[in-house]
């Protein structure tokens, strides 16, 4: 489990540390957790044990209530240093692996298992999907957070404005087509690193779950709750409302 990899999240983790620092990114601390953790609430179990895939540096485990075990797995050897710093007295563990690779861990009896804005960097989810099911109890959730699979197409996906309807539109040039779409993580700058985000439908996530024996149980759209000033405000503060950010899938273990 501890083998060298290459993967695009490496060259880019210390501009992701950055990014989301200990407490994590202004989404991350407005909606997700919050989001993650009533989830987390609502499907509260004796022993509580969270594998977290695609841990990055571990934000979710630094905003945990105290007493929950957790395992975060990534395959950034940077990120997963990070995460190690970041954590008080030890008190979670992280590990090193490719999740595009089967996984063998000699616990396979958790509780729940989380990816959080990382199942877009997998070129396919399938076996990602597959180890959450080997390690989760009977029944138990899966929760999944993407950038909304439907509007937030990176290249494909922006805002029109209507200006006789003086309205604030999403416009989106492709959907159903699987892309594999690079992203500069310092637009403008020569020395910019790139990663990839890799766009599915709606209905392939689906499909996946399914077959990895997973049955999507419920999903959440969460909206910004940023808010705009000036003349556009008003129009733009309403079609932020209208198109979520981001998706939350929970599926549960067949």
């Amino acid at each position: 489990m501890n083998d060298k990899m290459d993967t695009s999240w490496e060259t880019s983790s210390s501009w992701y540390d950055k990014l989301v620092g200990s407490k994590g990114h202004y989404y991350h601390q407005q909606l997700i957790i919050p989001g993650v953790l009533n989830l987390l609430e609502k499907e509260k179990k004796p022993g509580t044990h969270i594998l977290d895939l695609a841990c990055g540096q571990g934000v979710l485990a630094r905003h945990l209530p105290k007493g929950i075990k957790y395992l975060g797995i990534d395959a950034s050897a940077s990120l997963i240093d990070s995460a190690k710093a970041y954590q008080i007295k030890g008190q979670h563990q992280f590990f090193l692996h490719d999740l595009s690779h089967p996984l063998s861990l000699p616990f396979q009896d958790f509780t729940h298992a989380t990816c959080i804005l990382a199942v877009q960097n997998f070129s396919n989810p399938l076996p990602l999907f597959k180890i959450a099911h080997a390690h989760l109890r009977q029944g138990s959730p899966f929760i999944m957070v993407l950038n909304h699979p439907c509007f937030r197409i990176p290249r494909q996906s922006s805002w029109g404005i209507d200006q006789q309807k003086q309205w604030q539109y999403r416009r989106i040039d492709r959907y159903m087509s699987p892309l594999k779409i690079p992203i500069q993580t310092n637009p403008g700058q020569e020395a910019s690193e790139t990663t990839f985000s890799f766009h599915f439908p709606l209905s392939h996530y689906s499909q996946l779950l399914k077959q990895a024996g997973f049955v999507i149980d419920s999903m959440e759209e969460w909206c910004s709750d940023k808010k705009s000033i000036g003349k556009a405000a008003q129009m733009e503060n309403k079609s932020r409302k209208e198109f979520p950010l981001f998706l939350t899938l929970v599926a549960r273990k067949l």
